[in-house]
């Protein structure tokens, strides 16, 4: 009932977990005995082993999305010189049409990569939400054990005492019951790219302007 009564309790800045009345009991690790504490929500998800792994997921598939764009770069700045070599020796019609294709080309290209680093950009997003969803059960028990009646997020207080701070013991919590369990799912993998044109080359991030 307790941790039911949790999981509808907003989680954003400035929000309170807010749990039933009750006389603070003691204190912790030096903790001074308040109603309120305080949680510093970005360093809870950075430092727990949970939001590690999420990070460390998200920061494979971010270099692999680098890496890819890098490959496409250079395949496509060589089609591009190839493109440009060929062109004394074409009628001016066919190479203006190969000019077109290819800044269509360049064109997909450019959106299909800005949407896979959106999607990872939502993906992130997505499972830093669903680590706190997941974070609420465990900082109730630890708020209920420490007789507190409500957590703030730490951004939204001007002044305090360092000693109602409970972000050291609820990484610990945290670690200590869920571990190093990946609560994410895999993060989409990069789509390959077009097929490239006539050199065998995806298109170019610098398009051939179409000439007269």
């Amino acid at each position: 009932m307790f941790r039911a009564a949790l999981r509808v309790a907003a989680f954003g800045i400035g929000a309170a977990v807010a749990a039933p009345m009750m006389t603070p009991v003691f204190a912790q690790d030096g903790m001074i005995p308040s109603a309120v504490v305080t949680l510093d929500r970005i360093r809870l998800f950075e430092d727990s082993l949970v939001g590690r792994a999420i990070l460390q997921q998200v920061e494979a598939a971010s270099a692999d999305l680098i890496a890819e764009n890098r490959r496409l770069e250079a395949a496509l700045e060589a089609e591009e010189r190839a493109l440009t070599e060929r062109r004394a020796n074409l009628p001016t019609d066919e190479f203006r049409e190969l000019a077109r294709e290819f800044d269509t080309r360049v064109e997909e290209l450019r959106v299909a990569q800005e949407a896979k680093s959106r999607a990872l950009t939502r993906a992130r997003d997505a499972e830093q939400q669903r680590f706190f969803e997941a974070a609420v059960p465990v900082l109730a028990e630890l708020m209920q054990d420490l007789g507190a009646v409500a957590i703030i997020d730490r951004s939204a207080v001007i002044l305090s005492f360092d000693r109602i701070d409970i972000t050291d013991q609820a990484i610990a919590r945290l670690d200590a019951e869920l571990g190093q369990d990946v609560l994410l799912e895999p993060v989409p993998e990069p789509e390959s790219g077009p097929e490239s044109g006539p050199a065998d080359d995806p298109a170019s991030p610098a398009p051939v302007p179409a000439q007269p």
